[in-house]
């Protein structure tokens, strides 16, 4: 048998990859990080609260502990993802709208936000609340642009392989809210941004596409990302995107000149708590870094090579990444998301190789448009998978990768988080001696 001094035993690989994914969870929920971070208010003039994002319910909530004078607050967020009643505060207004596309209710949120910010005054003041998914909750098209024209570009970038930051470039430009303008559309009240980021890298303007954050990018840089992806968009799109009065307002606006931006959470945190975790636990940890960015099968395919590598020095070992992968679809009737076309990628350039197992999740608790956060596999993947006739070549090839985890039984699923800083993997290496009954 083998003993381990200084560190209790590890649970079984399945539960520990699951339980360094609660871990990280934990750390970057707005219950944890709030406190530490948003301030205890009762300013003279007026507080007007706009949270948006997958987080909005669960920051607001947090928020409206904290404030106090003549408070009110809008919260707009994914379906599925407000708080429950009891906690939803009197004050503040809930829009549950459209997400990863955006729809009628989130033009309606974007509406309702500029009306309220316009309509304060100076002594009085903006805290927006931001977290990632709320480019999609708060939509409200340039000039000329209609819904229907901003859902066919955004599906249309989403299923490029293009970056998050790459999307959000384009839709900032695109739109009468994003990129600074709901704070200049608030000044001269004074303007306060608390961001959980799910931006690879944390650029807290890419963050929901920055509605009160100044941008650094431009038109032109939205017309190249548009080519290219090779983007077929319609006329109105590019028309807007050729029309300066859709550039992005100077930083020294007023609005977003001297405005405070601070982020409160983000996908280091994670690791880090995951990582403390594993240590505690007897694990060497290698830490990737939390800004991977790269096409989910590739990425997969490249890690494999490193947990087979690392996997010779016969110690238990937990590698950890975090970031934005992207897909390619193919196929535009598949199912699943990023995390579950690295988990395939990396088992089938495992090939069940002994002692590795691994968990990719997104941690907002929905892997793509699926019930689904992500999933697991293990050294007996592929040999479960050809024993129910399951072709895992084909089902990356066609992006069909939930139908394929979901036959084995092996999908995480946990729900809406209420929280969001991006994808979360660890791949966990078993020695052969630990991996002994």
């Amino acid at each position: 048998m083998h003993k381990t001094t200084g560190a209790p035993p590890p649970p079984p690989p399945r539960q520990m990859l699951t339980t360094l994914f609660e871990e990280c969870i934990t750390a970057i929920s707005a219950d944890h990080v709030m406190p530490q971070s948003f301030p205890a208010l009762t300013p003279p003039g007026r507080t007007l609260v706009i949270a948006i994002g997958k987080a909005a319910a669960e920051m607001a909530a947090i928020a409206g502990q904290r404030l106090s004078g003549a408070v009110s607050g809008l919260i707009v967020t994914r379906e599925g993802h407000a708080v429950e009643s009891g906690r939803l505060d009197p004050r503040f207004t809930l829009i549950e709208a459209g997400h990863p596309i955006p729809d009628s209710e989130s033009m309606m949120a974007a509406e309702a936000a500029l009306a309220q910010a316009r309509a304060l005054e100076p002594g009085d003041r903006l805290l927006m609340l931001v977290s990632g998914g709320g480019s999609a909750l708060l939509a409200l098209p340039a000039e000329g642009v209609s819904l229907t024209d901003k859902q066919a570009v955004t599906q249309s970038l989403l299923q490029s392989g293009a970056m998050i930051s790459e999307i959000n470039c384009v839709r900032k430009h695109l739109s009468r809210i994003k990129g600074g303008r709901l704070a200049v559309a608030a000044a001269p009240a004074t303007v306060q941004t608390f961001i959980i980021s799910d931006i690879p890298g944390d650029d807290p303007s890419f963050v929901a596409s920055g509605p009160t954050v100044a941008d650094s990018t431009s038109l032109a840089d939205a017309r190249d990302i548009m080519e290219r992806y090779a983007i077929k968009a319609p006329k109105a799109v590019m028309d807007a995107l050729a029309d300066p009065a859709n550039e992005t307002p100077s930083p020294d606006a007023l609005g977003l000149a001297g405005s405070e931006v601070r982020v409160i959470a983000c996908a280091r945190d994670a690791l880090s708590a995951s990582a403390k975790l594993a240590e505690s636990l007897g694990y060497q940890v290698t830490n990737l870094g939390d800004r991977l960015q790269a096409e989910a099968r590739h990425l997969g395919s490249a890690h494999a090579a490193l947990a087979c590598r690392l996997a010779r020095d016969g110690k238990r070992q937990v590698i950890l990444s975090g970031g934005e992968t992207t897909v390619r679809v193919t196929n535009t009737r598949g199912r699943g998301g990023r995390n579950l076309e690295y988990l395939l990628g990396l088992a089938i350039a495992l090939d069940g190789a002994p002692h590795i197992h691994a968990i990719a999740c997104d941690t907002d608790g929905i892997d793509g448009t699926e019930n689904n956060a992500g999933g697991i596999i293990g050294p007996d993947t592929l040999k479960r998978a050809e024993a129910l006739g399951l072709d895992p070549h084909q089902a990356l090839h066609d992006n069909q990768t939930y139908s394929f985890f979901k036959a084995l039984g092996d999908l995480v699923v946990t729900g809406p988080t209420r929280t969001n800083v991006n994808d979360f993997r660890a791949i966990l290496i078993e020695s052969p001696i630990a991996a002994e009954p």
